[in-house]
């Protein structure tokens, strides 16, 4: 991968102490995704706030003004009213209502946070499989080095008569395959670096691979940000509980309301004094769906506390699943460090042999590649472990 201007990848270490997904999140988040999805992501916080702000207010009744015009054969009058009729008391509605609100902010605002944070991790998802890719293409273009060695070898073979032309043939035919598959290779890049320029608007060279380390189950746990926007869900889901069975108890509603009568011009006018009313209501409700309706919000309510506990399971399961798939990733290192040491054993012995004129500089050429299409092997490996391990990071708040 060619980042930075370099050929090698430059690796960002990522604070484990932390937890956050990048050394510098909101950093990170505004350098790699474009312009126009960071500002879709602010119009959506703002609206958040908005929405939450209205939640916070919907228990205050508006201040009612309403004109009149009698329009009666004998008498014609206009009259004025302004009126309030407003709860202020709902046996603890009023107060769970602004926790409702305060629950649904949080909510949503982890749900916009975990949007963000799944479109980041996505982006350099693409840009860890763009530094495979080019690392494929590495081993491909060895491997083809190779191919055209053994065409050669076999071509010779055969014009000697060591060889039938079915092995000449099959030669071919790896040849033509591995150039093919270069040619997917390329094509390939292509495609992720047109997936990474979709989520960003600055060029994949500008950015450097962060390096993520392993943390604990419980740290993984505690910092879910599923799992808080499960909590936060439930809180929800029980302060709109609450509310559903505040409403079908008493309530108290102070009220007001001023009325003026005006004059008319060249109409009599109705001896009446402008008045104002004001008082407080008792308001007890009689509804048959009572039960049905607060236990049907209960039971919601009690569903989320399930969803907690499952998807506490489900996320373990995860953790565990991808443990081991680093184990595995950890073997396959290791059984390629020994494959290197057994191709630095063998070269020495082919190196003195060709000294000896016993081997070829293609027999020796041949094992170099190999031992480097192996070496490129650990690197692709180790790009496979970050991939991993972005899963992991990309789910922690």
């Amino acid at each position: 991968m060619h980042l930075i201007k370099s050929n090698k990848v430059k690796l960002l270490l990522c604070s484990l102490i932390s937890l956050n997904l990048y050394a510098s999140n909101d950093d990170f988040d505004e350098k790699i995704i474009s312009d126009k999805r960071l500002k879709s992501f602010e119009l959506s916080k703002e609206q958040i706030q908005e929405d939450s702000s209205k939640l916070k207010k919907d228990w205050i009744n508006p201040i009612t003004y309403k004109y009149e015009k009698n329009l009666g054969e004998e008498y014609k009058t206009d009259r004025s009213l302004i009126s309030i009729n407003q709860p202020i008391f709902q046996s603890g509605g009023i107060y769970q209502a602004i926790k409702y609100a305060d629950s649904s902010y949080s909510y949503a605002s982890l749900d916009l946070e975990q949007q963000k944070k799944e479109l980041v991790k996505n982006a350099l998802n693409f840009l860890y499989l763009i530094e495979k890719t080019n690392l494929n293409i590495e081993k491909s273009k060895y491997t083809l080095e190779n191919a055209k060695i053994d065409v050669n070898r076999k071509k010779e073979q055969v014009l000697n008569g060591f060889l039938d032309a079915s092995f000449l043939d099959n030669a071919l035919l790896t040849l033509n395959s591995t150039k093919n598959s270069l040619v997917d290779l390329k094509y390939q890049k292509q495609e992720l670096i047109n997936s990474f320029n979709n989520i960003s608007s600055k060029e994949y060279t500008n950015f450097e691979l962060p390096t993520f380390k392993m943390f604990n189950e419980k740290e993984f746990i505690e910092n879910n940000i599923e799992l808080k926007k499960i909590e936060a869900d439930i809180n929800k889901k029980g302060n709109y509980s609450y509310m559903t069975m505040a409403k079908y108890l008493p309530s108290i509603n102070a009220y007001y309301t001023y009325s003026k009568y005006h004059e008319t011009d060249n109409k009599p006018t109705i001896d009446k004094e402008n008045d104002q009313t004001f008082g407080l209501t008792l308001n007890v409700p009689l509804d048959t769906r009572t039960f049905n309706d607060v236990q049907s919000k209960r039971i919601d309510y009690l569903k989320s506390k399930l969803n907690l506990e499952n998807s506490i399971d489900d996320e373990k399961t995860f953790f565990k699943t991808k443990l081991e798939k680093l184990a595995m990733i950890d073997e396959r290192l290791q059984i390629t460090k020994d494959d290197l040491e057994v191709y630095d054993s063998i070269l020495k012995i082919i190196n003195e042999e060709k000294q000896a004129q016993i081997k070829t500089q293609s027999d020796l050429d041949t094992l170099q590649n190999s031992q480097k299409i192996k070496s490129l092997d650990l690197k692709v490996y180790e790009i496979e472990k970050q991939i991993e391990l972005l899963e992991m990071y990309a789910k922690l708040q």
